[in-house]
């Protein structure tokens, strides 16, 4: 009996998942359809798919162009849109792709928002190798030496990139000082950031290529690569960032590990509306 009443509680209703091919369809183009081009879409004739336009017109769904007789969204699903970015919550979403990710690629992967002091993880999921890199919540990537710091800034306000670079500049003068007055034994020795110039140089790289690397600039032997999730404004919301020893880590542009984080990224970026921002822009 529980098992039957689970199968009706998960039964649809087969009239509604065929009439959503009709606003899939439209969603996907970006743009207001003719009903022949909508019918083809959904693979069923025009006579068909004009019943379901009519009473998604009354629900508010779609309209209908007057001029053209062309069909575009409607005032509900706007609504539904918007309050569907409302609710959100990028860290929310990545999560559980990040586990996957993790096993898929076999190294460490962490999740990073832009905080008061530069790109911070937030969310960690573990190598499933034994042989892996650590990275703890809380920690605040440099902005310059590390993949994560770098991805952000390269998407990131300018204004706000050359203010976080003169902090760290600032940060690492302190650190200077302080290690002149009391050197300690085995430290190693402050590397100089680099300038504007040069910096700007090394974000229109991660531009080009759409995702950030790091070899051996932190730590000797570890290796990272982190790519952006954008929202549906456009904005940077969250870095991918892979991390694991240099020995078995393909910093290659276009190799397994840079293709598997931009498709995670790329799929958190489309639940988050920045696909669809897309298909406006383009149009």
């Amino acid at each position: 009996m529980a098992a039957n009443d689970t199968d009706r509680a998960q039964r649809g209703i087969q009239s509604i998942e065929v009439g959503g091919q009709l606003l899939r369809a439209l969603v996907h183009h970006g743009r207001p359809m003719a009903l022949k081009d909508l019918a083809r879409e959904a693979d069923m004739t025009a006579a068909k798919a004009h019943p379901y336009m009519v009473s998604f017109g009354r629900l508010g769904l779609i309209e209908q162009d007057r001029a053209s007789g062309h069909y575009l969204l409607g005032p509900l699903a706007l609504q539904l849109g918007l309050i569907s970015l409302q609710q959100a919550d990028p860290v929310h979403i990545a999560t559980p792709l990040v586990a996957r990710l993790a096993q898929q690629i076999g190294h460490t992967v962490a999740l990073a928002v832009w905080g008061a002091r530069g790109a911070t993880i937030v969310r960690t999921a573990e190598s499933p190798s034994p042989v892996h890199v650590n990275m703890r919540h809380g920690t605040v990537f440099s902005l310059t030496t590390t993949a994560s710091g770098r991805v952000f800034g390269a998407y990131l306000d300018a204004a706000v990139v050359r203010g976080q670079l003169e902090d760290e500049r600032q940060r690492q003068k302190q650190r200077k000082g302080a290690a002149e007055s009391a050197p300690a034994a085995g430290m190693p020795a402050v590397q100089p950031l680099p300038s504007w110039s040069d910096f700007e140089r090394q974000l229109k790289e991660v531009r080009d290529h759409g995702i950030s690397r790091s070899d051996g600039e932190v730590i000797e032997g570890v290796s990272a690569m982190a790519a952006p999730v954008f929202d549906h404004t456009g904005a940077i919301v969250l870095a991918v960032t892979a991390i694991g020893p240099a020995a078995i880590f393909d910093t290659a542009w276009d190799g397994e590990i840079a293709r598997a984080l931009k498709a995670c990224a790329g799929t958190v970026s489309q639940r988050l509306g920045a696909a669809a921002v897309s298909l406006v822009s383009d149009r």
